[in-house]
């Protein structure tokens, strides 16, 4: 604690008033650097203009910087110093941990060029676990606290955390309301009903018995499966023997489940330890992490990191990177696996550093051989791969978005674009879909679903059989969102802000109805609003002359409607009776003639799988929820099967499409269902939807 007040106490300003350069030359910087202190403590680089560029600690460090300077050293960022630094500031500190936590601090304020930065990541989770609590609960959250309670983690992604979630709420019987709701329930929910929770909240329960539960998870988050199923076995025989079977047949079930469960994972060492493994990848001043993380023995999940613009050596880089990293660390294994060494001032105030912030040791290692050199092999492989993924995506998808731009006269480059889809069968189940990329990326957290309500009278009854009027409700309703979230000036807008591109699908029909959209809403297209463009699907034609005069006799029937240019077909590069295609096309609001995506080129690619993943999420959608309709008027005609059957039936298995994939077996451990009911519903449920949902 002493050393963090002390860090904080000497920050050096990012440019000091009236600053001026020591050094305008390398010879310059030499002097300077004979001068440093051979005491421990941080060294600051600023450039010419007196902005940080670069921080550094030392147990020694004039030794430290002379290493830039010493004329034997040709890697690429030792000239670069040369020509961009005008001075050298040092800190002197007590010890070398002091350093470390100045380091760091110092980094944090100034966020200097050639330092490592981490951006704040919301997806960065764990899991919480209190054992004091009176009924514990396991609980999703993002930052650790300093509460006594058990944290488990780091999750990589928020998918993977719930799925843990998900997996102990299967398998363990705990709570998963809230303190408050705790307090304040008079009646047990759901998961009661369903046997996944003894409902503390309202009957008598066995705190010895929910105490092995939450010890149980425990075990199970920790890795320490062994012990757990050793566990269950012994309490399973206990009460096999006092003649508790119900008990001893929910510990056998329990125990099952645990062990399918556990032979999922993908076993990547004999230790019994919590591993880190950093792998990494350089080329230039463009670096990837890749962090394993593998606890006892198995690897729970993997994280990457990008850095770009880093100048300094392999070992400064790895060491600033690892200091950030676990700065804001919501967990700390036993070993830190390293791809190679840092230097002899680094590594030993690192691990101390390490070992006072999880309050144990923990080892720092660069392993030569055995089961850790694999899993450094396989992180570094990682790196490779991901580096080479981002760069060739990163790189192509700038490209295509400035194509975008370019081609198309977009009033900007579309670092976010939306695109929308319809989907149903005879106007019954209409959905709508929206579909996002970022920076040419599918984000699919910010996909949203449609279903058509229908305004003004617009749906018939139950079904809506217009596409164009299905359009523009769903972008009325996403437009009203989009200035409800710039409204909020700053506040949580839940992804609803608007983006710098829409795409519809569908031809000029369907963008004259979203302009209209638009001007009903009040927001402007192009630069003081949002761009926006349709895309009209490939069509194949018979290339014969009653084609051709059918085409002419269209245009003639709809006057200026449609552009003739949208239907000409070159006959030349077809023969009589053949089909010929027409190009996807992109309409743009004011423009009278259609822009033909060129096939192969870029912008194509990125438009084509943006409209397919729209008809994707929309068909999916679709199909979710015709399938819930069916299944549950299915259900209603099935003799035997009332509200309260079918209630008991959806409690039981928790969704439609689960009860549709039950067998007779499985149906009969609902209460009330018996063999011959079960057959029933089997027969009943076996055929089936298979319309195909019209876009």
């Amino acid at each position: 604690m002493v050393g963090r007040k002390r860090s904080r106490a000497k920050v050096v300003p990012e440019v000091p008033k009236d600053w001026q350069p020591r050094a305008t030359s390398r010879e310059q910087l030499v002097e300077l650097v004979e001068r440093l202190p051979e005491s421990p403590g941080v060294y600051v680089m600023r450039d010419r203009k007196g902005v940080i560029v670069y921080v550094g600690k030392a147990r020694r460090l004039r030794a430290r910087v002379r290493q830039y300077f010493n004329g034997h050293d040709t890697r690429n960022f030792v000239p670069l110093l040369g020509k961009l630094l005008g001075d050298i500031e040092t800190v002197v500190t007590s010890n070398d941990k002091e350093a470390l936590l100045l380091e760091n601090t110092l980094i944090k304020r100034h966020r200097p060029r050639f330092n490592i930065k981490l951006r704040d990541d919301k997806q960065y989770l764990v899991l919480r676990l209190d054992p004091r609590a009176k009924w514990p609960r396991l609980e999703l959250v993002r930052h650790t606290q300093a509460d006594r309670a058990r944290y488990f983690g780091p999750y990589h992604s928020a998918a993977s955390a719930r799925k843990t979630l998900r997996v102990v709420g299967r398998h363990f019987r705990l709570r998963t309301c809230t303190d408050y709701t705790l307090e304040h329930r008079k009646r047990p929910c759901l998961q009661y009903q369903i046997g996944r929770c003894p409902a503390p909240c309202v009957y008598e329960v066995d705190p010895e018995e929910y105490a092995s539960q939450v010890h149980g998870v425990r075990l199970f988050l920790e890795g320490r499966h062994r012990e757990l199923t050793r566990d269950l076995q012994t309490r399973m025989e206990a009460a096999a023997e006092a003649l508790e079977f119900e008990t001893a047949a929910r510990l056998r079930d329990q125990l099952k489940a645990i062990e399918t469960s556990l032979e999922r994972q993908q076993v990547v060492s004999d230790r019994d330890r919590d591993q880190d493994v950093f792998g990494m990848y350089r080329e230039g001043g463009q670096v990837e992490f890749v962090i394993l993380y593998v606890r006892r023995g198995k690897l729970m999940g993997t994280r990457s990191y990008s850095q770009r613009g880093m100048e300094l050596p392999d070992a400064e880089v790895l060491h600033g990177f690892i200091a950030a990293y676990y700065e804001e660390a919501p967990t700390y294994p036993d070993e830190v696996v390293l791809p190679l060494a840092l230097a002899d001032d680094d590594a030993e105030p690192l691990a101390d550093w390490l070992a006072q912030q999880a309050g144990r040791k923990v080892a720092v290692l660069v392993p030569s051989r055995g089961d850790r050199k694999k899993l450094l092999r396989l992180a570094n492989r990682n790196a490779g791969s991901n580096f080479v993924t981002r760069r060739n995506h990163k790189r192509d998808a700038e490209a295509a978005l400035a194509r975008l731009q370019k081609t198309f006269g977009l009033s900007r480059v579309p670092s976010v674009i939306e695109c929308y889809d319809i989907s149903h069968i005879q106007g019954s189940d209409t959905v709508g879909s929206m579909v996002v990329m970022v920076d040419g990326v599918p984000t699919p957290k910010r996909y949203r679903s449609f279903k058509i309500r229908g305004l003004d009278g617009l749906a018939q009854e139950d079904r809506q059989n217009d596409d164009f009027a299905s359009m523009y409700e769903v972008l009325i309703r996403r437009l009203r969102r989009g200035i409800e979230a710039r409204d909020r000036e700053g506040d949580e807008t839940d992804g609803w802000e608007l983006p710098d591109l829409m795409v519809i699908d569908g031809g000029k029909g369907q963008l004259g109805r979203v302009v209209a959209a638009f001007q009903d809403m009040g927001i402007e297209l192009g630069a003081e609003g949002v761009d926006l463009i349709s895309l009209a699907k490939e069509r194949t034609f018979g290339a014969s002359k009653q084609t051709l005069d059918q085409l002419r006799s269209y245009r003639g029937e709809r006057g200026q409607t449609k552009s003739f240019g949208d239907f000409v077909i070159d006959r030349g590069s077809t023969q009589a009776g053949e089909e010929a295609t027409r190009p996807e096309r992109v309409f743009v609001p004011g423009a009278r003639e259609a822009i033909a995506l060129r096939p192969g080129s870029s912008e194509h690619f990125l438009l084509t799988q943006l409209r397919d993943e729209a008809h994707r999420f929309a068909i999916t959608h679709h199909r979710k929820r015709r399938g819930k309709r069916a299944l549950r008027s299915q259900l209603d005609n099935i003799p035997g099967v009332g509200p309260a059957m079918k209630k008991a039936l959806l409690s039981h298995f928790g969704s439609v499409k689960a009860i549709t994939a039950a067998d007779a077996s499985e149906l009969t451990k609902v209460r009330g269902v018996g063999p011959k009911l079960a057959e029933r519903i089997v027969t009943a449920l076996a055929s089936p939807l298979t319309t195909t949902p019209s876009r």
